[in-house]
């Protein structure tokens, strides 16, 4: 293949020597394709390129050039048994051989049945109707319009505001940009077009308690269902809050007679220590949301799952109960059989034991971090570690990164690892090692 050159830009620096500038070779279909494609979160004039990704295998991304990078990330934590797992591929590709997609309407198939009959036995209580989307954001959207139609199927009207929380992040969509944090700057733009949504703090303290009850004794007349990512807040800065949040959270959805829903997005399939992070509460919320380690991080597939209650309330002679909703590729074959190979792998591999093992190298080897200049907190829970930084220089950090061998995507001001839960002990003490070493360094 004919090749271009590409120059990597000098990131700004302070205090540490700045990357060494060299040629390197890319080829032509990266050039070709930027001067079409449209990045996320990339300012295009200005970021620098993306890198050019060749194959991928376990836990390593292979560039264009040769080089191979340990991938601190997990494709935004979706890649949970790591990189083109044998068990997962040949299941797409049988499925691929003998029917890559038919429609939901009208029709069933077998990989979308046998997926939906595990996940209801999979979690905890009676969420065991699940409907299937594209994405994390459609799921919580869909989630969001089942609780307002639940309250409208049962003749009460005027339930269609929702209680999200600060520090939250539910996804891009026009209603999941409205119960995001609206302080943290990704979707400020859009204020006045988002549908009004009722932003509290998570009931940490008997003050916070105090207030959210005060807030949904008020408007209960007009909330249809409380929105929480549980035990992790992700992309609003891998913020944490312990199991008591969500106990408390039940127990006030209870007392004012409202919907809660648990986004597990990210936390699904054992991100946080337990298949899903609800168990180490013992508290099932209306609705769930499931996405990313769904299929291995193979293939876009989420779940919106609900309970009998909820379900129930659709249950009807009457046409315009039905959840009017149905994306085109919803319950896509290839994506069903990837996800049922994913469970296969959870059911056959000590995967939580993986976690286990992840979350006491992380917790050792990110203390050296507490002692920095700069460093606001590290903390760590089940496959995830972060480090807060007082201030963060994120082209810089990214291309240390790179020349260190590793990929590690910093954003906000929270340097963070959520690898693959077969990383080796050498890769993941790579990836540490790169994070104390860069950060030591600014």
């Amino acid at each position: 293949m004919s090749r271009r050159t590409a120059t990597l830009r000098r990131p700004h620096w302070t205090g540490l020597a700045a990357v060494t500038e060299r040629e390197q070779s890319a080829p032509d279909w990266h050039a070709d394709g930027l001067a079409h494609v449209w990045l996320p979160y990339a300012q295009m004039k200005t970021a620098p390129a993306p890198l050019p990704v060749a194959a991928t295998r376990g836990s390593r991304i292979v560039l264009a050039d040769g080089r191979e990078l340990v991938d601190g990330v997990a494709s935004w934590w979706t890649a949970c048994h790591g990189y083109n797992h044998p068990h997962i591929t040949s299941a797409v590709a049988r499925q691929l051989a003998t029917m890559p997609h038919v429609m939901l309407g009208g029709l069933l198939h077998e990989p979308a049945a046998l997926l939906a009959t595990r996940l209801a036995a999979l979690l905890p209580g009676d969420l065991d109707r699940v409907f299937f989307t594209d994405s994390g954001s459609v799921a919580v959207e869909v989630a969001m319009k089942m609780a307002v139609q639940y309250w409208i199927n049962t003749g009460v009207c005027g339930r269609k505001r929702f209680v999200a929380f600060r520090g939250g992040y539910h996804g891009d969509t026009t209603g999941t940009m409205a119960v995001c944090d609206p302080n943290e700057g990704m979707h400020r733009l859009f204020h006045g077009l988002l549908p009004e949504q009722i932003i509290a703090d998570l009931p940490r303290d008997e003050e916070t308690v105090a207030a959210l009850d005060r807030l949904l004794a008020e408007r209960a007349d007009e909330i249809a269902g409380i929105l929480v990512e549980p035990l992790v807040q992700g992309a609003g800065g891998m913020l944490f809050h312990d199991a008591a949040v969500l106990q408390r959270l039940r127990a006030l959805a209870d007392k004012h007679g409202t919907l809660l829903i648990f986004d597990e997005v990210f936390t699904g399939f054992g991100r946080t220590g337990t298949m899903f992070a609800c168990e180490q509460a013992g508290v099932v919320p209306d609705i769930l949301t499931l996405s990313k380690a769904l299929t291995g991080g193979t293939m876009p597939l989420a779940a919106t799952v609900a309970s009998k209650r909820v379900f129930e309330a659709f249950w009807s002679d009457d046409p315009m109960h039905a959840l009017m909703h149905g994306p085109t590729f919803m319950g896509n074959p290839l994506a069903c059989a990837a996800a049922n190979a994913s469970l296969d792998l959870f059911a056959r591999e000590p995967r939580l034991a993986q976690v286990a093992a992840i979350e006491a190298q992380l917790t050792e080897q990110l203390a050296p971090c507490r002692d920095l200049p700069g460093v606001v907190d590290v903390r760590v829970r089940g496959a995830i570690g972060a480090v807060e930084l007082d201030a963060i220089d994120i082209p810089a950090l990214k291309a240390h990164f790179v020349e260190a061998g590793v990929y590690v995507r910093p954003f906000g001001r929270i340097v963070y690892l959520t690898p693959a839960f077969t990383i080796g002990e050498a890769d993941l003490a790579r990836l540490t090692g790169a994070i104390f070493r860069v950060l030591s360094s600014r």
